[in-house]
């Protein structure tokens, strides 16, 4: 073998020596798995203080709020469709009214409005849950060389509410769960939760 064959093969060798060592110097990113990611994502909604939740409450609301014992009609103005409720003692241990006070103002455009509807929050606050959380997927972010996302579905929790104040939840109007989009990119080598959209 010539020098120069003799040169150019071990030239070759160590190029190929030097790049199998530079390949194992990398290391990949570690796994995020979708227990890990609802993790990281209901770890964030836990920091956060518990609220109450929100309820709309049209028409058929207010019947069953009545019977139910939250509140009880007290006055009905000239219009015959125009009302003030009373939250009873029941009611005011159950919710608060979004305009403060305990008398909730029902004021329709008309005697046919099947429209309108009053606001009104449970006392009992909790924390956002995160649900049906997606296996995380590759995806490009500004700024991060490593980043997954997951969707995942964001739910209030009922717990603790009376189930007469769940069913008025469960009404047409009321939204329990939203779809959200979870971003996480790699930090040091652990992964932590970047954005929730």
């Amino acid at each position: 073998m010539s020098k120069t064959l003799s040169r150019k093969a071990f030239g070759a060798m160590a190029l190929l020596g030097a790049g199998i060592i530079l390949l194992a110097g990398c290391k990949s990113a570690p796994d995020l798995t979708q227990d890990q990611a609802q993790t990281l994502i209901q770890a964030k909604y836990d920091q956060a203080p518990p609220a109450g939740i929100n309820i709309t409450v049209n028409k058929l609301g207010m019947n069953m709020g009545i019977t139910d014992g939250y509140w009880k009609l007290t006055k009905v103005y000239p219009n015959r469709f125009w009302a003030d409720y009373t939250l009873t003692d029941e009611g005011k241990k159950a919710i608060k009214l979004s305009g403060g006070g305990d008398v909730i103002q029902w004021r329709p455009d008309s005697a046919a409005d099947q429209n309108f509807t009053v606001m009104i929050q449970t006392a009992v606050a909790n924390h956002l849950k995160a649900r049906d959380v997606h296996q995380p997927v590759s995806e490009v972010l500004p700024g991060s060389e490593t980043s997954m996302g997951a969707q995942f579905t964001e739910a209030v929790d009922l717990t603790g509410v009376p189930q007469p104040l769940q069913d008025i939840a469960h009404n047409p109007g009321n939204q329990l769960s939203t779809k959200r989009q979870a971003d996480f990119s790699l930090d040091g080598g652990v992964w932590k939760l970047r954005a929730i959209n």
